[in-house]
């Protein structure tokens, strides 16, 4: 049907289906890795779409992992094994082949995309919520309560288990090519045609005719049996060889009496029925779904059906967590990651696009970002019930599944709430220091990593940064400025960049030292942050970390190979294990910032009665993950240059430059080579200030050997 049809209408949109429909257009994700910028127009354009029709979309997240889940490491095992294939693939010159394995992946996954299509749909002013658990059942929630939220939804079958009567599952959106005089820029493009829109939907009770009309309980349970995210599917189907249908479930199911429990006696000999305890688990499925755990209106969490939902619902679910850890949650302040961690008592560190099988990856999540992990789980719990505080944790890597590592969370106290809790810091006195630097940096950001470290040059103003709050209303930090900044000196205080009397340590001068080479670039100033943060934990080196990986530089001499690290196409495993790296750094660090962040709201230090909860959560640092692309082209191009008889003349260096164009089509090389050697100076910048402050660098020799290989190849 026409989506026009939908005119004037709200719909309730699951993300991660959303997602799953929207990244099959862009079959190079898992390659890259990141966040895929090239959706996020992509995604505007079907907003407008929708708007142009009247339609207002209210998006839902999932939220904490909630039943249970047989094989955790398999979807991204298999995932990885994949790309993997995709890359061999490739390697042999078969692009298109390659191109087809990439997109069957199943990387990146909904949970990987969520923050950044939050942050799209945030840019573009469409609702949002993330749901305590399941987001199908808190759009089955808007829908059936008795003021409708939402008109309609758009999501998969599973949602028929709350009893949505009828489901969207499916907007298509055309795009004709412009050509001749409508080219954008000279180039072909592509226009979305609203007008040609249309959606698919589905009808329960037109499902429940075709099936015989089968009773909705029956339907109900022959969903289940079929398998979703709430109980595996029924052994014996498996066993089958071939595919099965829907149909094929029901008839299986009402030829057993309409029982699963008849059904699973008739297999008394199938192990895997017993292995499962299929019957218990079914009972526990039906139970999570009639009594899911949602989020209302009013901003109170309870169960879908609050009078009949038994007490111990939470054995079905997960773990319980405070109702105002669970707002926060639901309107994108913080992420589930951690909070996850804490419900289910569980760390699972899946594998990266790349595989992981390199031992400096492995090295680096298991040995230098675990304690990373538990310090953000532990400011945490701390600021929560004793319950959290002595709850235990156990860590499970995925190359290392049998070795899993525990800790009870009250081993790791005290943690250091108390010199944090010193970070009170008022926007007017901050506003003071920012003009005292505006000669030198004219567009500091309050709240920027910049702002953090030099407003602390002067040790006067660090110690009046010294301060508390009185928790009395008076001196709640209450502008998103106030708090993003103190969020960030307690992050840097964790970090080891400030002292507990808000002085700038060696590695804080450090830092202060190469933000300036950067300009107000936010970008630029999280990229430096990062490398310096590899710096210290050894694995931004000289080492060719991935021997076995493809991709690697394939021209010049060793030196040359060394410092270029070069690609030698489009797409490379070896790039990918880099970005692997950095990613797993990326987001510990993260975590870190949003538990600074959280744990002042819930210490009641901040004015809660807001509504800029995404705002907070975009202006803190380390939000958006980068991809590939700009390695792509920095690396790219230096490793055509190597190739050439004099790659120092500027001769090569800009029909060099015109190749590596003539591929990257959609990035100013210019412009982004310029980029990248001036983040390569901030980071030699901060190993010639590392050195002359004592601290040890691997391989610190090597970085004025590159830094003059390089300067003659800019």
């Amino acid at each position: 049907m026409p989506i026009s049809a939908l005119g004037d209408s709200i719909i309730g949109i699951d993300a991660a289906y959303y997602l799953e429909q929207i990244q099959q257009k862009e079959p190079l994700l898992p390659a890259l890795g990141g966040f895929p910028l090239a959706l996020e127009s992509r995604i505007f354009k079907e907003l407008d779409a929708l708007q142009a029709f009247g339609i207002k979309p209210h998006f839902v997240f999932d939220g904490l992992g909630y039943g249970i889940d047989d094989d955790p490491f398999g979807p991204s095992t298999e995932a990885a094994s994949r790309n993997v294939e995709a890359f061999d693939t490739y390697d042999k010159n078969m692009a298109p082949q390659a191109m087809q394995l990439f997109k069957i992946s199943g990387n990146p996954t909904p949970v990987s995309l969520a923050e950044f299509l939050k942050r799209t749909l945030h840019k573009y002013g469409v609702l949002f919520t993330v749901a305590p658990y399941s987001a199908l059942a808190q759009l089955a929630y808007l829908e059936k309560h008795s003021r409708q939220f939402v008109d309609s939804i758009y999501g998969p079958s599973e949602l028929f288990l709350y009893g949505v009567d009828k489901l969207i599952t499916k907007l298509n959106f055309p795009y004709r090519l412009l050509d001749g005089p409508e080219k954008v820029n000279g180039k072909n493009t592509s226009q979305l045609v609203p007008e040609d829109s249309e959606f698919s939907w589905v009808d329960r009770r037109a499902c429940l005719e075709e099936l015989g009309h089968l009773p909705s309980d029956v339907f109900v349970d022959s969903l289940l049996l079929a398998g979703s995210r709430y109980l595996p599917a029924f052994p014996p189907l498996k066993g089958t060889n071939k595919a099965y249908t829907i149909r094929d479930v029901s008839s299986l199911l009402t030829g057993s009496g309409c029982s699963i429990v008849n059904l699973c006696n008739q297999y008394p000999d199938d192990a895997s029925i017993q292995h499962l305890d299929y019957i218990d688990r079914y009972k526990r499925a039906l139970t999570s779904i009639r009594h899911h755990v949602v989020i209302t209106m009013e901003g109170d969490i309870e169960p879908l059906d609050k009078v009949n939902a038994p007490s111990d619902v939470h054995e079905c679910l997960g773990q319980r967590l405070p109702e105002e850890l669970n707002m926060y949650l639901s309107r994108g302040l913080v992420r589930p990651r951690v909070l996850n961690w804490l419900a289910s008592g569980k760390i699972l560190i899946p594998a990266p696009y790349d595989g992981g099988d390199s031992k400096v990856y492995q090295d680096l999540v298991r040995k230098d970002l675990e304690p990373m992990r538990r310090q953000a789980l532990s400011l945490l719990a701390d600021s929560l019930n004793r319950y959290y505080q002595r709850k235990e944790i156990s860590t499970t890597y995925w190359y290392d599944r049998t070795n899993t590592e525990t800790v009870n969370i009250k081993d790791l106290l005290p943690t250091p709430k108390d010199p944090l809790a010193s970070w009170h810091l008022k926007e007017e006195d901050m506003l003071e220091r920012r003009q005292a630097l505006k000669e030198e940096a004219p567009n500091l950001a309050l709240g920027s990593l910049s702002f953090a470290v030099r407003s602390l040059r002067d040790f006067k103003f660090a110690a009046r940064t010294v301060t508390r709050s009185s928790k009395d209303g008076r001196r709640l930090l209450k502008t998103r400025e106030e708090i993003c900044a103190n969020a960030v000196w307690r992050f840097l205080q964790l970090r080891g960049y400030i002292d507990v009397h808000h002085q700038l340590t060696s590695w804080g001068r450090i830092l202060d030292g190469i933000l300036p080479i950067l300009g107000s670039d936010a970008g630029q100033e999280k990229a430096a942050f990062l490398a310096l943060e590899l710096l210290r934990a050894g694995v931004l080196n000289a080492d060719t970390m991935f021997n076995r990986y493809s991709g690697a530089p394939v021209h010049g001499n060793e030196i040359d190979r060394r410092n270029s690290r070069g690609y030698s196409g489009p797409l490379s495993r070896h790039l990918l294990a880099y970005h692997s790296v950095i990613s797993a750094m990326q987001a510990a660090l993260r975590d870190l910032v949003e538990m600074s962040a959280v744990t002042m709201f819930l210490e009641g230090y901040v004015d809660r009665e807001r509504d800029d909860w995404m705002d907070i959560a975009l202006a803190l640092p380390l939000f958006n993950e980068d991809s590939c692309a700009l390695g792509v082209v920095t690396l790219t191009y230096l490793d055509y240059l190597c190739s050439r008889g004099d790659p120092t003349s500027e001769t090569a260096r800009e029909e060099t430059k015109d190749r590596t164009q003539s591929w990257a089509k959609h990035c100013h090389f210019d412009a982004s080579q310029q980029q990248a050697f001036q983040l390569w100076d901030a980071v030699c910048r901060g190993v010639t200030l590392a050195t002359a402050e004592g601290e040890k660098i691997k391989d610190s020799n090597m970085w004025d050997e590159v830094d003059q290989w390089l300067s003659h190849r800019r």
